[in-house]
């Protein structure tokens, strides 16, 4: 099997390369980011992480298909994640490129710029909401003394709306898919029957669920709806932002909705298990990844993962009428209804 993280910029269709960029230290191993030709030079879709090689390995890669990467002229970013957005910022400061950003990403982004760190405070307070005050203080520990990479974080240029836009010689509809992230936006090229589909969806995991900062506006429930969205409309080739591409939008889009409806019921035998518990209890006996793993094998970042995944499948069994909520000081108790 191909190993779909090595270096370089290899075709996916005409006039198309993916270009995958390390992620050191990140069990996601890299990022796609895709580079179209145009008449006027580059666009990419997503731009990448910062980091200290990434330029070096974007410039490489794109000169080994003749191409110069001062000849980026715009990115489209899928949403406003550091592996996505923070190259980007860099490609504008040396070359004037133009960042286009889902317009619903903004207040995220302002409360990134706010806040200037890297501490999680949404998914912090979905930690303590699910009981885990512990494991709250634990990863505001951790993630405050991370170097916050300021430079990398900026306002885009061009706030998108979803809809169409003329990228060269394509024609590519960004379509909202909330659910990941707010903002998240896919871009369809329907002549080529290609789904740029940054996290949204991904061949062989399912995305973590609102990992961002702003409101939680109960994600699973607008990430199954995005899901749907995919499946209503024209079928196309697969290019995720991690891993390799795919056949069908559509196959993947439905293996993931079967994934949370098998996640949702095993949620519900949780519940019925213990009566009533937090969702930290659920979380912890739940198992997590394809290995399936138990939580205790987790480390703390994925723990946080994990357990906010696992209060989204309880909201959305809430919304359902599968289990009800009572609040507590320590968090929300929950049972199945």
């Amino acid at each position: 099997m191909t190993d779909w993280t090595a270096p370089g910029a290899h075709v996916v269709a005409d006039g198309v390369f993916r270009v995958p960029l390390g992620m050191p230290g990140d069990g996601l191993h890299a990022i796609n980011v895709y580079a179209l030709e145009t008449t006027d030079g580059l666009a990419l879709i997503d731009g990448g992480w910062r980091t200290p090689t990434s330029f070096d390995e974007l410039a490489s890669a794109l000169r080994g298909v003749a191409h110069d990467v001062a000849a980026i002229h715009d990115v489209y970013v899928t949403h406003v994640h550091r592996d996505h957005y923070t190259l980007a910022v860099e490609l504008r400061r040396r070359f004037g490129t133009r960042v286009h950003l889902g317009r619903d990403e903004a207040p995220g982004l302002h409360e990134l710029l706010e806040i200037g760190s890297n501490v999680p405070v949404t998914s912090l307070r979905q930690l303590r909401r699910s009981g885990d005050a512990g494991l709250a203080a634990a990863i505001e520990v951790m993630a405050a003394g991370e170097e916050f990479d300021a430079e990398g974080w900026e306002k885009p240029d061009v706030w998108l709306e979803p809809g169409q836009y003329a990228v060269g010689g394509r024609a590519l509809e960004a379509v909202a898919t909330p659910g990941h992230t707010k903002g998240h936006l896919v871009y369809h090229d329907l002549d080529a029957g290609l789904l740029f589909a940054g996290d949204h969806l991904l061949p062989t995991i399912s995305p973590s669920i609102g990992f961002e900062l702003g409101e939680w506006d109960s994600p699973l429930a607008s990430y199954l709806r995005s899901l749907e969205l995919v499946l209503q409309r024209p079928d196309a080739r697969m290019l995720p932002a991690h891993g390799a591409p795919g056949s069908s939008a559509h196959a993947r889009a439905a293996e993931l909705l079967e994934h949370h409806d098998v996640r949702l019921a095993e949620t519900v035998r949780a519940l019925d298990a213990r009566g009533t518990a937090t969702a930290s209890d659920v979380a912890r006996v739940l198992t997590w990844t394809r290995r399936r793993r138990s939580y205790d094998d987790l480390d703390d970042f994925n723990k946080m993962i994990a357990t906010c995944e696992t209060i989204a499948h309880l909201d959305v069994l809430v919304e359902r009428g599968e289990a009800q909520v009572v609040h507590d000081p320590d968090g929300a108790l929950f049972s199945a209804a």
